[in-house]
């Protein structure tokens, strides 16, 4: 059997956190912030866990990444 590749993709755009959580930036703060109001920018800031529909997908997806 063939081994399951990474997706790249996937490992570019989230993370797991020490419990294993599937953490993600949030969108919205690459460029044209300037529109946003000072409190909506201030929010976007940091990361914040994916919906836990989402999780096993990302783990499969991650391969070797998720352990």
């Amino acid at each position: 059997m063939p081994k399951q590749k990474t997706h790249k993709g996937t490992k570019k755009r989230f993370r797991l956190s020490a419990k294993g959580k599937a953490m993600h930036r949030k969108s919205g703060t690459s460029h044209l912030a300037f529109r946003l109001s000072k409190k909506r920018r201030r929010n976007l800031r940091g990361t914040t866990s994916v919906d836990a529909t989402m999780e096993p997908a990302i783990h499969q997806a991650l391969g070797k990444y998720s352990a």
